[in-house]
Protein backbone atom coordinates (compact mmCIF):
# COMPACT_ATOMS: atom_id res chain seq x y z
CA UNK A 1 0.00 0.00 0.00
CA UNK A 2 1.47 3.61 -0.86
CA UNK A 3 2.34 5.69 2.35
CA UNK A 4 -1.13 8.17 0.95
CA UNK A 5 -3.15 4.88 1.23
CA UNK A 6 -1.54 4.05 4.85
CA UNK A 7 -2.51 7.13 5.71
CA UNK A 8 -5.95 7.73 4.83
CA UNK A 9 -5.05 10.43 2.36
CA UNK A 10 -7.93 10.84 0.59
CA UNK A 11 -8.37 6.69 -0.54
CA UNK A 12 -11.60 4.86 -0.20
CA UNK A 13 -10.69 2.28 1.67
CA UNK A 14 -9.04 4.96 4.20
CA UNK A 15 -12.28 6.61 4.70
CA UNK A 16 -14.23 3.39 5.18
CA UNK A 17 -11.91 1.96 7.76
CA UNK A 18 -12.27 5.47 9.27
CA UNK A 19 -16.06 5.39 9.80
CA UNK A 20 -15.51 1.90 10.92
CA UNK A 21 -14.01 2.84 13.55
CA UNK A 22 -15.81 5.57 14.36
CA UNK A 23 -18.78 2.88 14.17
CA UNK A 24 -16.98 1.00 16.45
CA UNK A 25 -16.30 3.65 19.38
CA UNK A 26 -19.83 5.25 18.99
CA UNK A 27 -21.67 4.84 22.09
CA UNK A 28 -24.43 2.49 21.99
CA UNK A 29 -25.27 1.70 25.86
CA UNK A 30 -25.00 -1.73 25.06
CA UNK A 31 -22.68 -2.74 27.70
CA UNK A 32 -23.06 -2.78 31.37
CA UNK A 33 -20.27 -1.69 33.73
CA UNK A 34 -20.98 -5.22 35.64
CA UNK A 35 -20.05 -7.01 32.42
CA UNK A 36 -17.13 -4.71 31.08
CA UNK A 37 -15.37 -5.38 34.77
CA UNK A 38 -15.56 -9.19 34.20
CA UNK A 39 -13.07 -9.31 31.15
CA UNK A 40 -9.67 -10.01 31.52
CA UNK A 41 -8.22 -7.33 29.83
CA UNK A 42 -9.97 -4.51 31.51
CA UNK A 43 -9.39 -5.74 34.83
CA UNK A 44 -7.08 -2.82 35.46
CA UNK A 45 -9.84 -0.13 34.79
CA UNK A 46 -12.87 0.40 36.97
CA UNK A 47 -15.51 0.91 34.46
CA UNK A 48 -17.49 3.83 35.77
CA UNK A 49 -20.40 5.82 34.10
CA UNK A 50 -19.38 9.38 32.76
CA UNK A 51 -22.30 11.81 31.88
CA UNK A 52 -22.93 15.40 31.91
CA UNK A 53 -26.33 17.42 32.51
CA UNK A 54 -28.16 18.43 29.58
CA UNK A 55 -31.19 19.56 31.11
CA UNK A 56 -30.68 23.44 30.35
CA UNK A 57 -29.48 22.93 26.42
CA UNK A 58 -31.76 24.33 23.69
CA UNK A 59 -32.76 21.55 21.18
CA UNK A 60 -30.07 23.46 18.63
CA UNK A 61 -27.32 23.36 21.37
CA UNK A 62 -28.26 19.56 21.20
CA UNK A 63 -27.70 18.97 17.60
CA UNK A 64 -24.84 21.41 17.63
CA UNK A 65 -23.19 18.83 20.45
CA UNK A 66 -24.34 15.57 18.55
CA UNK A 67 -22.04 17.26 15.25
CA UNK A 68 -19.28 17.46 17.32
CA UNK A 69 -19.29 14.07 19.08
CA UNK A 70 -19.56 12.88 15.64
CA UNK A 71 -16.23 14.56 14.64
CA UNK A 72 -14.66 13.76 17.75
CA UNK A 73 -15.52 10.14 16.90
CA UNK A 74 -13.03 10.71 13.81
CA UNK A 75 -9.94 11.66 15.86
CA UNK A 76 -9.86 7.81 17.12
CA UNK A 77 -9.40 6.87 13.41
CA UNK A 78 -6.39 9.43 12.56
CA UNK A 79 -4.92 8.47 16.21
CA UNK A 80 -4.66 4.78 15.86
CA UNK A 81 -2.77 5.52 12.42
CA UNK A 82 -0.37 8.00 14.33
CA UNK A 83 0.78 5.81 16.94
CA UNK A 84 1.41 2.51 14.46
CA UNK A 85 0.87 2.25 10.52
CA UNK A 86 -0.05 -0.96 11.06
CA UNK A 87 -2.76 -0.24 13.30
CA UNK A 88 -5.68 -0.33 11.20
CA UNK A 89 -5.08 -3.66 9.59
CA UNK A 90 -4.69 -5.35 13.06
CA UNK A 91 -7.90 -4.07 14.42
CA UNK A 92 -9.57 -5.00 11.37
CA UNK A 93 -8.21 -8.96 12.12
CA UNK A 94 -9.57 -8.46 15.28
CA UNK A 95 -13.24 -7.39 14.10
CA UNK A 96 -13.03 -11.33 12.92
CA UNK A 97 -12.90 -12.93 16.51
CA UNK A 98 -16.95 -13.18 18.07
CA UNK A 99 -15.83 -15.08 20.91
CA UNK A 100 -15.70 -13.84 24.73
CA UNK A 101 -11.56 -13.58 24.53
CA UNK A 102 -11.40 -11.91 20.66
CA UNK A 103 -14.28 -9.22 22.33
CA UNK A 104 -12.13 -8.39 25.17
CA UNK A 105 -8.82 -8.11 23.61
CA UNK A 106 -10.85 -6.27 20.37
CA UNK A 107 -12.43 -3.70 23.66
CA UNK A 108 -8.60 -3.60 24.91
CA UNK A 109 -6.85 -2.59 21.32
CA UNK A 110 -9.67 0.06 21.36
CA UNK A 111 -9.11 1.72 24.61
CA UNK A 112 -5.02 1.37 24.61
CA UNK A 113 -5.52 2.75 20.44
CA UNK A 114 -3.10 -0.36 19.58
CA UNK A 115 -1.65 -3.76 20.62
CA UNK A 116 0.42 -2.64 23.94
CA UNK A 117 -1.26 -2.19 27.33
CA UNK A 118 0.01 1.44 27.81
CA UNK A 119 0.23 1.33 31.74
CA UNK A 120 1.51 -2.24 31.38
CA UNK A 121 5.42 -0.61 30.21
CA UNK A 122 3.21 -0.87 26.36
CA UNK A 123 3.37 -5.15 26.84
CA UNK A 124 1.80 -6.96 23.60
CA UNK A 125 -1.55 -8.17 24.31
CA UNK A 126 -1.98 -9.51 20.82
CA UNK A 127 -0.21 -11.93 18.99
CA UNK A 128 2.61 -11.23 16.71
CA UNK A 129 2.53 -7.80 17.76
CA UNK A 130 6.31 -5.66 17.39
CA UNK A 131 7.48 -3.55 20.21
CA UNK A 132 5.53 -0.57 20.20
CA UNK A 133 7.41 1.61 17.84
CA UNK A 134 8.86 4.81 19.72
CA UNK A 135 8.80 6.70 16.46
CA UNK A 136 5.06 5.86 16.64
CA UNK A 137 3.94 6.81 13.11
CA UNK A 138 5.40 10.39 12.38
CA UNK A 139 9.01 9.48 10.44
CA UNK A 140 9.66 7.10 8.00
CA UNK A 141 9.73 3.63 8.59
CA UNK A 142 13.26 2.40 8.65
CA UNK A 143 14.97 5.55 9.61
CA UNK A 144 16.52 5.83 12.49
CA UNK A 145 16.36 8.55 15.20
CA UNK A 146 20.34 9.67 14.06
CA UNK A 147 19.25 9.85 10.58
CA UNK A 148 16.05 12.25 11.13
CA UNK A 149 17.94 14.11 13.23
CA UNK A 150 21.27 14.60 11.63
CA UNK A 151 18.49 15.34 8.57
CA UNK A 152 17.08 18.19 10.66
CA UNK A 153 20.45 19.55 11.35
CA UNK A 154 21.28 20.36 7.93
CA UNK A 155 17.95 22.14 7.23
CA UNK A 156 18.00 26.22 7.22
CA UNK A 157 16.01 27.45 9.56
CA UNK A 158 12.55 27.93 7.47
CA UNK A 159 12.80 24.15 6.90
CA UNK A 160 13.93 22.99 10.22
CA UNK A 161 10.74 24.93 11.93
CA UNK A 162 8.58 23.61 9.85
CA UNK A 163 10.18 19.84 9.92
CA UNK A 164 9.95 19.80 13.46
CA UNK A 165 6.77 21.41 14.03
CA UNK A 166 3.58 20.06 15.45
CA UNK A 167 1.24 19.59 12.41
CA UNK A 168 3.95 17.79 9.78
CA UNK A 169 5.07 14.20 9.14
CA UNK A 170 8.52 13.09 8.41
CA UNK A 171 8.04 10.89 5.38
CA UNK A 172 10.75 9.87 2.16
CA UNK A 173 10.07 10.92 -1.25
CA UNK A 174 10.55 9.13 -4.37
CA UNK A 175 14.09 9.93 -4.44
CA UNK A 176 14.68 8.54 -1.04
CA UNK A 177 15.28 12.16 0.78
CA UNK A 178 13.23 13.02 4.15
CA UNK A 179 10.55 15.53 3.62
CA UNK A 180 7.97 17.06 5.92
CA UNK A 181 4.17 16.23 4.98
CA UNK A 182 1.67 18.66 6.32
CA UNK A 183 -1.08 16.87 8.22
CA UNK A 184 -3.87 18.37 6.05
CA UNK A 185 -2.19 16.39 3.36
CA UNK A 186 -1.32 13.28 5.24
CA UNK A 187 -4.63 13.08 6.91
CA UNK A 188 -6.70 14.88 3.95
CA UNK A 189 -10.10 12.45 3.96
CA UNK A 190 -10.54 11.89 7.67
CA UNK A 191 -9.66 15.77 8.06
CA UNK A 192 -12.85 16.34 5.26
CA UNK A 193 -14.83 14.15 7.43
CA UNK A 194 -13.89 15.91 10.76
CA UNK A 195 -14.53 19.64 9.42
CA UNK A 196 -17.81 18.76 7.86
CA UNK A 197 -19.21 17.46 10.93
CA UNK A 198 -17.41 20.68 12.83
CA UNK A 199 -18.92 23.03 10.20
CA UNK A 200 -22.78 21.21 10.62
CA UNK A 201 -22.34 21.68 14.23
CA UNK A 202 -21.78 25.94 13.56
CA UNK A 203 -24.65 25.96 11.75
CA UNK A 204 -26.65 24.27 14.77
CA UNK A 205 -25.63 26.56 17.66
CA UNK A 206 -26.75 29.82 18.18
CA UNK A 207 -23.67 30.91 20.33
CA UNK A 208 -21.19 33.22 18.52
CA UNK A 209 -17.99 32.13 20.06
CA UNK A 210 -18.83 28.04 19.89
CA UNK A 211 -19.78 28.78 16.15
CA UNK A 212 -16.50 30.77 15.20
CA UNK A 213 -14.27 27.65 16.89
CA UNK A 214 -15.73 25.26 15.39
CA UNK A 215 -15.82 27.12 11.65
CA UNK A 216 -12.65 28.39 12.41
CA UNK A 217 -11.14 24.83 13.35
CA UNK A 218 -12.97 23.32 10.44
CA UNK A 219 -10.48 25.66 8.22
CA UNK A 220 -7.12 24.67 9.93
CA UNK A 221 -8.26 21.10 9.41
CA UNK A 222 -7.67 21.89 5.39
CA UNK A 223 -4.81 24.96 5.96
CA UNK A 224 -2.94 23.23 8.59
CA UNK A 225 -2.61 26.74 10.15
CA UNK A 226 -4.09 26.56 13.99
CA UNK A 227 -3.28 29.94 15.37
CA UNK A 228 -6.30 31.40 14.35
CA UNK A 229 -8.55 28.30 15.80
CA UNK A 230 -6.22 28.24 18.78
CA UNK A 231 -7.04 32.05 19.20
CA UNK A 232 -10.93 31.23 18.85
CA UNK A 233 -10.41 28.62 21.62
CA UNK A 234 -9.04 30.77 23.82
CA UNK A 235 -11.90 33.33 23.40
CA UNK A 236 -14.38 30.97 23.44
CA UNK A 237 -17.57 31.46 26.14
CA UNK A 238 -20.25 28.81 25.86
CA UNK A 239 -21.99 26.43 27.27
CA UNK A 240 -20.45 23.66 25.12
CA UNK A 241 -16.49 23.83 25.30
CA UNK A 242 -14.78 21.63 22.60
CA UNK A 243 -11.72 20.65 22.22
CA UNK A 244 -10.75 18.81 19.03
CA UNK A 245 -7.49 18.71 16.77
CA UNK A 246 -3.70 17.92 16.86
CA UNK A 247 -2.04 18.91 20.78
CA UNK A 248 0.04 16.46 22.91
CA UNK A 249 3.63 15.77 21.73
CA UNK A 250 3.70 12.23 24.08
CA UNK A 251 3.43 10.18 21.19
CA UNK A 252 6.62 11.18 19.48
CA UNK A 253 9.35 9.47 21.61
CA UNK A 254 11.87 10.06 19.56
CA UNK A 255 11.30 14.03 19.73
CA UNK A 256 8.19 15.08 21.55
CA UNK A 257 7.86 16.96 18.58
CA UNK A 258 4.91 15.98 16.49
CA UNK A 259 1.02 16.54 17.91
CA UNK A 260 -1.20 13.29 17.93
CA UNK A 261 -5.33 14.00 17.56
CA UNK A 262 -7.35 14.02 20.02
CA UNK A 263 -10.92 15.28 21.47
CA UNK A 264 -12.59 16.69 24.33
CA UNK A 265 -16.58 16.74 24.50
CA UNK A 266 -17.47 18.54 27.26
CA UNK A 267 -20.10 20.76 29.01
CA UNK A 268 -19.22 23.91 31.13
CA UNK A 269 -20.03 24.23 34.98
CA UNK A 270 -20.24 28.11 34.98
CA UNK A 271 -20.69 28.34 38.78
CA UNK A 272 -16.99 26.20 39.08
CA UNK A 273 -15.71 28.10 36.74
CA UNK A 274 -16.25 31.35 37.67
CA UNK A 275 -15.42 30.42 40.97
CA UNK A 276 -11.56 29.66 39.87
CA UNK A 277 -11.21 33.21 38.01
CA UNK A 278 -9.33 34.58 41.10
CA UNK A 279 -6.34 31.51 40.48
CA UNK A 280 -6.09 33.33 36.72
CA UNK A 281 -5.69 36.61 38.34
CA UNK A 282 -2.56 35.20 40.37
CA UNK A 283 -0.12 34.17 37.80
CA UNK A 284 1.39 37.17 36.58
CA UNK A 285 2.58 37.42 40.94
CA UNK A 286 3.21 33.49 41.20
CA UNK A 287 5.63 34.03 38.17
CA UNK A 288 7.74 37.33 39.09
CA UNK A 289 8.60 35.39 42.41
CA UNK A 290 9.52 31.89 41.15
CA UNK A 291 12.51 30.20 42.94
CA UNK A 292 14.85 30.95 39.93
CA UNK A 293 17.17 33.74 38.58
CA UNK A 294 15.09 36.75 37.97
CA UNK A 295 16.36 36.59 34.43
CA UNK A 296 14.81 33.59 33.72
CA UNK A 297 10.97 34.84 34.40
CA UNK A 298 8.62 36.19 31.87
CA UNK A 299 7.87 39.64 32.91
CA UNK A 300 4.65 39.88 30.73
CA UNK A 301 2.39 36.86 30.84
CA UNK A 302 0.20 36.22 27.33
CA UNK A 303 -3.60 38.14 28.29
CA UNK A 304 -5.85 35.92 28.42
CA UNK A 305 -5.74 33.00 31.27
CA UNK A 306 -9.13 31.47 31.07
CA UNK A 307 -10.10 28.35 33.72
CA UNK A 308 -12.67 26.26 32.71
CA UNK A 309 -14.19 23.48 34.92
CA UNK A 310 -16.12 21.51 32.67
CA UNK A 311 -18.39 17.74 32.99
CA UNK A 312 -16.99 15.64 30.16
CA UNK A 313 -19.44 14.01 27.39
CA UNK A 314 -17.00 12.29 25.27
CA UNK A 315 -12.99 12.10 24.61
CA UNK A 316 -11.56 10.57 21.86
CA UNK A 317 -7.84 9.60 20.54
CA UNK A 318 -5.29 10.60 22.39
CA UNK A 319 -7.56 12.07 25.07
CA UNK A 320 -9.08 8.60 25.43
CA UNK A 321 -5.85 6.08 25.25
CA UNK A 322 -5.40 4.19 28.35
CA UNK A 323 -5.17 6.17 31.36
CA UNK A 324 -7.87 9.14 31.39
CA UNK A 325 -6.90 13.10 31.74
CA UNK A 326 -7.97 14.83 34.32
CA UNK A 327 -7.12 18.35 33.39
CA UNK A 328 -5.46 19.81 30.38
CA UNK A 329 -3.54 23.31 30.03
CA UNK A 330 -3.50 24.07 25.92
CA UNK A 331 -2.57 25.42 23.15
CA UNK A 332 1.21 24.13 23.46
CA UNK A 333 1.96 26.15 20.26
CA UNK A 334 4.79 28.23 22.08
CA UNK A 335 3.38 31.21 19.73
CA UNK A 336 0.00 31.59 20.95
CA UNK A 337 0.70 30.64 24.52
CA UNK A 338 3.65 34.00 24.14
CA UNK A 339 1.44 36.10 22.40
CA UNK A 340 -2.09 34.92 23.77
CA UNK A 341 -1.05 32.97 27.16
CA UNK A 342 -3.04 29.24 27.62
CA UNK A 343 -6.50 27.94 28.83
CA UNK A 344 -7.09 25.30 32.22
CA UNK A 345 -9.74 23.40 31.45
CA UNK A 346 -10.68 21.05 34.45
CA UNK A 347 -12.53 17.55 33.83
CA UNK A 348 -14.45 17.40 37.21
CA UNK A 349 -16.55 14.35 36.61
CA UNK A 350 -13.07 12.60 35.56
CA UNK A 351 -11.84 13.58 38.49
CA UNK A 352 -14.44 12.89 41.23
CA UNK A 353 -14.63 9.01 39.80
CA UNK A 354 -10.59 8.72 39.91
CA UNK A 355 -10.34 10.02 43.59
CA UNK A 356 -13.33 7.78 44.58
CA UNK A 357 -12.37 4.44 42.42
CA UNK A 358 -8.66 4.36 42.42
CA UNK A 359 -6.96 7.42 44.83
CA UNK A 360 -9.09 6.96 47.96
CA UNK A 361 -8.14 2.60 48.31
CA UNK A 362 -4.37 3.89 47.24
CA UNK A 363 -4.37 5.64 50.40
CA UNK A 364 -5.33 2.76 52.30
CA UNK A 365 -2.88 1.04 51.27
CA UNK A 366 0.23 3.52 51.04
CA UNK A 367 -0.34 5.45 54.15
CA UNK A 368 -0.53 5.00 57.69
CA UNK A 369 -3.86 5.44 59.07
CA UNK A 370 -3.28 9.11 60.64
CA UNK A 371 -2.27 10.39 57.23
CA UNK A 372 -5.28 8.84 55.24
CA UNK A 373 -7.42 11.70 56.76
CA UNK A 374 -5.46 14.35 55.54
CA UNK A 375 -6.29 12.85 51.83
CA UNK A 376 -8.82 14.98 50.43
CA UNK A 377 -10.86 15.89 47.12
CA UNK A 378 -10.29 19.33 48.01
CA UNK A 379 -6.85 19.18 47.68
CA UNK A 380 -6.70 16.82 44.79
CA UNK A 381 -8.86 18.94 42.80
CA UNK A 382 -6.76 22.24 43.68
CA UNK A 383 -3.44 20.64 42.84
CA UNK A 384 -4.63 19.39 39.31
CA UNK A 385 -5.71 22.92 38.57
CA UNK A 386 -2.67 24.41 39.70
CA UNK A 387 -0.21 21.87 37.83
CA UNK A 388 -2.11 22.88 34.79
CA UNK A 389 -1.49 26.72 35.54
CA UNK A 390 2.13 26.09 36.22
CA UNK A 391 1.96 24.85 32.49
CA UNK A 392 2.15 28.27 31.60
CA UNK A 393 4.86 30.06 34.00
CA UNK A 394 8.46 29.20 33.76
CA UNK A 395 10.82 28.93 30.79
CA UNK A 396 9.42 28.25 27.24
CA UNK A 397 10.79 30.42 24.52
CA UNK A 398 14.67 30.58 25.57
CA UNK A 399 17.71 31.83 24.11
CA UNK A 400 20.71 29.31 23.98
CA UNK A 401 24.26 30.16 23.08
CA UNK A 402 23.07 33.51 21.40
CA UNK A 403 19.79 31.75 19.60
CA UNK A 404 16.64 31.98 20.20
CA UNK A 405 14.87 28.58 20.73
CA UNK A 406 12.09 26.93 23.16
CA UNK A 407 12.62 24.41 25.77
CA UNK A 408 10.73 21.49 23.70
CA UNK A 409 13.07 21.79 21.17
CA UNK A 410 16.32 21.81 23.38
CA UNK A 411 15.02 18.70 25.64
CA UNK A 412 13.46 16.93 22.47
CA UNK A 413 12.97 13.38 24.36
CA UNK A 414 13.09 14.49 27.54
CA UNK A 415 10.99 17.56 27.18
CA UNK A 416 7.63 15.74 28.25
CA UNK A 417 8.65 14.44 31.75
CA UNK A 418 10.70 17.06 32.49
CA UNK A 419 8.08 19.45 32.11
CA UNK A 420 5.05 17.43 33.26
CA UNK A 421 7.36 17.13 36.61
CA UNK A 422 7.83 20.79 36.52
CA UNK A 423 4.24 21.37 36.48
CA UNK A 424 3.46 18.95 39.64
CA UNK A 425 6.24 20.17 41.30
CA UNK A 426 5.86 23.83 41.21
CA UNK A 427 2.19 24.01 41.17
CA UNK A 428 2.81 22.76 44.96
CA UNK A 429 5.03 25.05 45.34
CA UNK A 430 2.79 27.99 43.52
CA UNK A 431 -0.35 26.45 46.40
CA UNK A 432 1.45 26.86 49.01
CA UNK A 433 2.40 30.49 47.86
CA UNK A 434 -1.50 31.38 47.96
CA UNK A 435 -2.12 30.05 50.75
CA UNK A 436 0.60 32.87 52.26
CA UNK A 437 -1.46 35.36 50.48
CA UNK A 438 -4.86 34.48 51.55
CA UNK A 439 -6.12 33.15 48.31
CA UNK A 440 -6.67 29.81 49.51
CA UNK A 441 -7.92 28.01 52.12
CA UNK A 442 -4.78 27.55 54.90
CA UNK A 443 -6.77 23.93 55.50
CA UNK A 444 -5.32 23.01 52.84
CA UNK A 445 -1.75 23.55 53.77
CA UNK A 446 -1.10 20.15 55.24
CA UNK A 447 -3.80 17.90 53.06
CA UNK A 448 -2.16 19.00 49.91
CA UNK A 449 1.20 17.34 50.64
CA UNK A 450 -0.09 13.82 51.97
CA UNK A 451 -3.00 13.63 48.94
CA UNK A 452 -0.17 14.53 46.56
CA UNK A 453 1.80 11.73 48.01
CA UNK A 454 -0.91 9.52 47.77
CA UNK A 455 -1.65 10.44 44.05
CA UNK A 456 1.96 9.79 43.89
CA UNK A 457 1.67 6.07 44.11
CA UNK A 458 -1.45 6.44 41.12
CA UNK A 459 0.50 8.14 38.76
CA UNK A 460 3.55 5.85 39.00
CA UNK A 461 1.39 2.71 38.42
CA UNK A 462 1.11 4.48 34.62
CA UNK A 463 4.19 3.35 34.43
CA UNK A 464 7.79 5.10 34.19
CA UNK A 465 7.95 4.80 30.44
CA UNK A 466 4.83 7.49 30.06
CA UNK A 467 5.95 10.92 30.80
CA UNK A 468 3.43 11.57 33.56
CA UNK A 469 4.18 8.54 35.93
CA UNK A 470 7.95 9.22 35.40
CA UNK A 471 7.72 12.86 36.20
CA UNK A 472 6.32 11.77 39.59
CA UNK A 473 9.42 8.97 40.42
CA UNK A 474 11.64 12.17 39.96
CA UNK A 475 9.72 14.44 42.50
CA UNK A 476 8.64 11.25 45.02
CA UNK A 477 12.85 10.37 44.79
CA UNK A 478 13.45 13.88 45.55
CA UNK A 479 11.58 13.98 48.45
CA UNK A 480 13.25 10.62 49.23
CA UNK A 481 16.86 11.75 48.86
CA UNK A 482 15.63 14.87 51.15
CA UNK A 483 13.97 12.85 53.79
CA UNK A 484 10.93 15.27 52.90
CA UNK A 485 9.26 11.83 52.68
CA UNK A 486 9.54 9.08 55.03
CA UNK A 487 9.17 4.90 55.14
CA UNK A 488 8.15 3.47 58.08
CA UNK A 489 8.67 -0.47 59.19
CA UNK A 490 5.41 -1.48 57.55
CA UNK A 491 6.20 0.13 54.21
CA UNK A 492 4.09 3.39 54.17
CA UNK A 493 4.94 6.16 53.30
CA UNK A 494 4.23 9.62 55.19
CA UNK A 495 5.17 13.50 54.16
CA UNK A 496 7.45 15.02 57.16
CA UNK A 497 5.67 18.15 57.00
CA UNK A 498 9.24 20.12 58.16
CA UNK A 499 10.84 19.35 55.75
CA UNK A 500 8.68 19.22 52.18
CA UNK A 501 8.32 23.01 51.55
CA UNK A 502 11.67 23.44 51.39
CA UNK A 503 11.92 20.28 49.02
CA UNK A 504 9.47 21.35 46.96
CA UNK A 505 11.17 24.80 46.43
CA UNK A 506 14.19 23.21 45.48
CA UNK A 507 13.24 20.85 42.79
CA UNK A 508 10.97 23.43 41.55
CA UNK A 509 14.19 25.65 40.98
CA UNK A 510 16.55 23.03 39.81
CA UNK A 511 14.27 21.68 36.83
CA UNK A 512 13.01 25.33 36.01
CA UNK A 513 17.02 26.29 35.53
CA UNK A 514 17.62 23.27 33.20
CA UNK A 515 14.57 24.37 31.08
CA UNK A 516 16.16 27.80 31.10
CA UNK A 517 19.26 26.87 29.88
CA UNK A 518 17.83 24.24 27.82
CA UNK A 519 20.39 21.73 29.71
CA UNK A 520 18.78 18.62 27.59
CA UNK A 521 22.67 16.62 29.58
CA UNK A 522 21.08 17.69 33.08
CA UNK A 523 17.60 16.59 32.02
CA UNK A 524 18.79 13.39 31.12
CA UNK A 525 20.83 12.71 34.37
CA UNK A 526 17.19 12.96 36.40
CA UNK A 527 16.22 10.98 34.45
CA UNK A 528 18.60 8.05 34.63
CA UNK A 529 19.03 8.88 38.59
CA UNK A 530 15.77 9.87 39.86
CA UNK A 531 13.02 8.73 37.22
CA UNK A 532 12.63 5.29 38.30
CA UNK A 533 10.51 3.15 40.67
CA UNK A 534 12.97 2.29 44.10
CA UNK A 535 12.37 -0.91 45.61
CA UNK A 536 10.55 0.70 48.59
CA UNK A 537 8.34 2.30 46.20
CA UNK A 538 7.47 -1.17 44.35
CA UNK A 539 6.53 -2.81 47.59
CA UNK A 540 3.70 -0.45 48.25
CA UNK A 541 2.77 -0.90 44.40
CA UNK A 542 3.06 -4.93 44.72
CA UNK A 543 0.70 -4.40 47.61
CA UNK A 544 -2.00 -2.76 44.72
CA UNK A 545 -3.35 -5.10 43.06
CA UNK A 546 -6.29 -5.22 44.29
CA UNK A 547 -7.24 -1.71 42.95
CA UNK A 548 -7.58 -0.38 39.45
CA UNK A 549 -4.99 1.67 38.06
CA UNK A 550 -7.64 3.84 36.12
CA UNK A 551 -10.81 4.03 35.42
CA UNK A 552 -13.00 2.89 32.03
CA UNK A 553 -15.11 5.81 31.22
CA UNK A 554 -18.66 4.72 30.25
CA UNK A 555 -20.28 8.00 28.43
CA UNK A 556 -23.96 7.71 29.14
CA UNK A 557 -24.89 11.08 28.20
CA UNK A 558 -23.36 10.68 24.70
CA UNK A 559 -25.41 7.23 24.40
CA UNK A 560 -28.68 9.24 24.87
CA UNK A 561 -27.58 12.18 23.08
CA UNK A 562 -27.30 9.65 20.06
CA UNK A 563 -30.66 8.18 20.76
CA UNK A 564 -32.43 11.85 20.76
CA UNK A 565 -30.60 13.25 17.48
CA UNK A 566 -30.79 10.34 15.10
Amino acid sequence: MSRRGASFGGRIGGLTLVAGIAALVAPTGGVTARARQETTMTRLFAPVEIGADLSDLPTSERRALAHIVDAARVMDGLFLQQVWAGNPSMLLSLLGDRSAAGEARRDFFLLNKGPWSRIEANRPFVANAPDKPAAANFYPAGATREDVAAWFDRLDAPARAAATGFFTTIRRGPDGEFSSVPYSVEYQGPLAIAAEHLRAGARATTQPTLRRYLESRAASFASNDYYDSDVAWMELDASIEPTIGPYEVYEDGWFNYKAAFEAFVTIRDAAASADLTRFGEQLQGLEDTLPIDPAFRNPSLGALAPIRVVNVVFTAGEANSGVQTAAFNLPNDERVVREKGSKRVMLKNVQEAKFEHVLTPISRVALPSDERRDVSFDAFFTHILMHELMHGLGPSTITVDGVETTVRRQLRETYSTIEEAKADISGLWALHQLIDRGVVDPSLARSMYTTFLASAFRSIRFGINEAHGRGVAIQLNSFLDAGAVTVDGDGRFAVDHSRIRDAVTMLTAELMTLQATGDVEAAEQILESRGVVRPEVQLVLDRLGGVPTDIEPLYVTAVRLARETR
